[in-house]
């Protein structure tokens, strides 16, 4: 019997985040940035967060080379953002430069103005499937109200209308 677990996932609402990490080349930092929407807390204490991230990813070699990233959670008015960060690199690369983000203090990493945000340092990583699942300690986190959240569910963005 085959497993239809993408049909099935669809009917699971997800709250919608983009991650940033850069790489160094040549003296220079080139920033990434990819929507993610398997973002899940691990631990209160220590504060830990996971992220699953495609396996063979260049977002992920780099993610792993520098050991550090931010999330940023997305309001209903990102959906062209996280369409955007879902492209290619060179794609994700031109939307980054037009977005309100600034360094983290801690990690270096893109925060973007959003409602919700992380500073991640790696602490552990897990081959798991097609996916490697990297937990991050949580170094710095804020965030501000504004308008709802976005999610994603039946394969389109909504806004969580009564968070």
């Amino acid at each position: 019997m085959q497993v239809d677990l993408r049909g099935t996932m669809r009917n699971f609402a997800t709250g919608v985040c983009v991650a940033t990490t850069y790489a160094e080349e040549q003296g220079e930092r080139r920033h990434d940035a990819l929507t993610v929407n398997s973002v899940m807390p691990v631990s209160m204490d220590p504060p830990l967060v996971s992220v699953c991230l495609r396996r063979g990813s260049l977002f992920l070699e780099d993610l792993l080379a520098t050991k550090v990233w931010a999330l940023s959670i997305l309001d209903v008015a990102g959906d062209d953002i996280a369409k955007s960060f879902a492209r290619s690199r060179e794609i994700r690369s031109v939307a980054l430069q037009a977005l309100s983000r600034s360094p983290g203090e801690h990690t270096g990493a893109l925060v973007l103005d959003s409602l919700g945000w992380m500073e991640c340092a790696l602490r552990d990583q897990r081959e798991v499937g097609d996916h490697t699942v990297v937990i991050g300690e949580v170094l710095a986190a804020g965030g501000q109200r504004r308008r709802p959240p976005l999610i994603f569910v039946h394969g389109k963005f909504h806004a969580m209308e009564d968070a």
